[in-house]
This record gives structure tokens, C-alpha cells and sequence, in this order.
């Protein structure tokens, strides 16, 4: 059982459980098929927190792919963004000529997305889109648009299918709000 991971003093209570992020994904990919027609995509897995979302939702979208990693850090150890966004981890490959589907985790303050948008497009590709499992409206300090949602969320902190707190709680196959007692 999850709670039994779980420190004395948390619990996390269930905000979207598995099966619905299993159907909204197949979603998601079908979406992402219709738009491009057959056309070749690349995946861009933002890392860490996207890698789950982004394994399934690979799987859901029947077209030519490939998928290329990118690590950011704005998090660190706490449950606020520090703004600051650091690239950890660069493309393997150039994606001139291609279309590109951000993969993101969760947009909140947007400040990520802006700034990998922004940086993605200076490589030349033919479109940059954004697929993001969650957006937390209320947190944004910048306008982006995702172009794939997932879900609209409240304004908490989430764990769970690839999100953390503090790199824990990523294996847990539904999102979850952890509280603390």
C-alpha cells in the first residue's frame, strides 16, 4: 500500500486517479494525430517530472516519432518555483526542420514552458507546441498557451505519475495532494 511509503507525519489524498489520466492520455494522443496528419513528430520530454506522462503518451499517438530529453531545474528541494529556470540537460539531437511537442508535467507560474518555448524556436523548427498533463491557472505569472491539456487543476502542490516532492512520491500512478499532519 502507498500510505505505508509514506513519512509518520503525510498522507496523500487521491486529486486524479489513474484510470482517469490512463483515458485522458489516449486522448491526448488522439488529438495529437489528428492535428498532424501523419506527419512526424519529436517528443521532448521535459525531465524529471514528465517521463512518466510522456511514456505514455508515446505509446497513445500511432505517427513517426521520436522522443529527445530536456532536464530544467526551477524547484530545487522546495515546493515554490525559484523563477529561475537552469537547463540541466540539453536536446541529443537538432531539431531543425521538425515538429516539436513540449511534454511537460505542469504549467503553473508558465515560467519554464515561456523559456523553453523561447529557446526551442531559436533552433528553427517547423512548429512548437506544448502538451502538458496539468496547468494550474491560478499560479501563472506568464500567458502560455498549451496547445494539449491534460487536466485544470487547483491551486496545490501535486505528486504523483512523475511529479515529486523532494524527488519522492514520482512512482505513485495517480496525482495526489500531500498533507501533512
Amino acid at each position: 500500500m502507498w500510505y505505508a511509503r509514506l513519512a509518520m507525519s503525510e498522507r496523500i489524498v487521491t486529486m486524479i486517479t489513474a484510470e482517469a489520466i490512463a483515458e485522458r492520455v489516449a486522448e491526448l494522443g488522439k488529438q495529437i494525430q489528428h492535428d498532424h496528419k501523419g506527419e512526424p513528430v519529436v517528443l521532448i520530454c521535459v525531465l524529471k517530472g514528465s517521463f512518466v506522462f510522456a511514456a505514455d503518451l508515446a505509446r497513445a499517438i500511432d505517427l513517426p516519432l521520436r522522443i529527445d530529453f530536456l532536464g530544467t531545474r526551477s524547484y530545487g528541494e522546495g515546493t515554490e518555483s525559484s523563477g529561475v529556470v537552469q537547463i540541466t540537460q540539453d536536446l541529443s539531437k537538432p531539431i531543425n526542420g521538425e515538429h516539436v511537442i513540449v511534454v511537460e508535467d505542469i504549467v503553473d507560474t508558465g515560467l519554464t514552458i515561456a523559456h523553453l518555448i523561447d529557446l526551442l524556436r531559436t533552433r528553427n523548427p517547423l512548429s512548437v507546441k506544448v502538451c502538458s498533463l496539468l496547468h494550474k491557472p491560478a499560479r501563472a505569472k506568464v500567458q502560455v498557451t498549451v496547445d494539449y491539456l491534460g487536466f485544470t487543476i487547483e491551486d496545490k502542490f501535486v505528486v504523483g505519475y512523475g511529479l515529486d516532492f523532494a524527488e519522492r512520491y514520482r512512482n505513485l500512478p495517480y496525482i495526489g495532494v500531500v498533507e501533512h499532519a
